[in-house]
């Protein structure tokens, strides 16, 4: 079994809280990660499990044997209260460890939160690095705290990119042997998991115009999301495509980036970017099965953010430190594609797919590094394979770093 960074931290929080739920989409390795802990493991996706937790649900948390993983938990949020009451009168930590392919504490069926009772984990499909079972490298920490002039990159890093921005990050697409294999297998995610979720917590009356939204969002992937745009295209109402965002949000298939605001004598733009979390479905809907189609696609910029911004996010989310994540765009256009903060530090991130770079790639980000209060360091990411400086604190970064 392939090691999992955010293991550490689910091990951590069991030790400081009651219970805790490790949230994330649907075959990216949450039940392989938490069974065989020692642990009494029950799965919702058990129908009689299931129809026990709903013909007596309190019963049903008071007889498990604790400690106790119940996986699946987003198809009986009607458990969660009465997980409260139990951890009230007999308060345990690490009782209980959840998992669930939705938000389920954002769930219309939940009205129970579990304040003060639940720490929640967000897990996310493979990163480059795990697949590389290089675990302790967290590339952003290294990025804000090392010289990136010192930076190693192996050639086999430099050679994975392309393969595994078509890969992905889920386990079963990247075991694939063929580009027609990861075609079937994607295929059957969508329609068998995506589908299934959607229409188990939300309310969803008509299938095919939810696919027909889905196949319009993917494209705009590493866009500022445009929901007057869309809703022309797809002829949706507005609270329609609203209600589709939320649930594609709630089963962690597309993430909305917040824009930057700073005094700095700009005016910002106020809608976020939407950005699909997996680099490989994102190259599975828009028709790119190899390397030769990425090559070609008139979506090669978008795909390639797309990976980096999935990269970014995970090693941001399984940091020590706190950070923000955003994008920067002001009214007369100037953009970075990604601002990482952490405290009086920020990393400003530009991607292309060319194999050089120019110092007119750099103009926003020195206009930038001039007008913040911050300590600014700005990148380029290529598909170079030589870190190279442009200036003080501007540096060229092979996007084989990521890998």
């Amino acid at each position: 079994m392939l090691k999992r960074v955010i293991r550490k931290e689910i091990e951590y929080a069991l030790r400081i809280s009651p219970a805790v739920l490790i949230a994330g989409a649907r075959q990216i390795g949450k039940s392989t990660l938490v069974q065989d802990w020692g642990r009494e493991y029950v799965v919702m996706d058990d129908i009689t499990q299931l129809e026990a937790a709903k013909n007596d649900p309190q019963g049903y948390i008071q007889r498990l044997v604790k400690p106790v993983t119940i996986d699946e938990v987003q198809k009986a949020p009607h458990l969660l209260t009465p997980i409260k009451l139990f951890i009230d009168r007999q308060r345990n930590n690490g009782d209980f460890l959840l998992t669930g392919s939705a938000n389920v504490l954002n769930l219309k069926q939940s009205n129970e939160s579990l304040a003060g009772r639940l720490i929640e984990l967000t897990m996310y499909p493979f990163s480059a690095k795990e697949k590389n079972q290089d675990i302790d490298t967290n590339i952003v920490d290294v990025l804000l705290d090392g010289d990136v002039n010192k930076l190693k990159i192996a050639s086999s890093q430099l050679e994975q990119v392309k393969q595994f921005i078509i890969e992905g990050g889920y386990p079963q697409s990247f075991m694939m042997h063929s580009p027609k294999e990861r075609f079937l297998w994607f295929n059957s995610y969508i329609s068998t998991y995506i589908e299934r979720d959607i229409r188990s917590i939300g309310e969803l009356r008509d299938i095919d115009n939810f696919i027909r939204f889905f196949n319009v969002l993917a494209p705009r992937s590493a866009s500022i999301l445009n929901k007057s745009n869309i809703t022309n295209e797809t002829r949706l109402n507005a609270a329609t495509v609203d209600n589709y965002i939320s649930l594609l949000e709630k089963v962690y298939q597309i993430h909305l980036l917040k824009p930057y605001h700073e005094n700095i004598g700009k005016t910002f733009i106020k809608s976020p970017k939407v950005y699909l979390t997996d680099s490989g479905i994102a190259s599975h809907i828009l028709g790119i099965r190899d390397e030769k189609d990425l090559e070609t696609s008139r979506y090669k910029g978008d795909v390639y953010k797309t990976f980096v911004f999935a990269e970014l996010l995970k090693h941001i989310t399984y940091s020590q430190h706190i950070m923000d994540f955003f994008y920067y765009r002001t009214q007369d256009k100037k953009e970075i594609d990604f601002i990482i903060k952490r405290q009086e530090k920020i990393l400003a991130i530009e991607v292309k797919s060319s194999y050089s770079v120019q110092a007119s790639d750099f103009k926003h980000i020195v206009d930038f590094q001039k007008r913040s209060a911050y300590e600014v360091t700005g990148l380029v990411l290529y598909h170079g394979d030589k870190v190279v400086g442009f200036g003080e604190n501007l540096f060229a970064v092979p996007l084989g770093a990521l890998c």
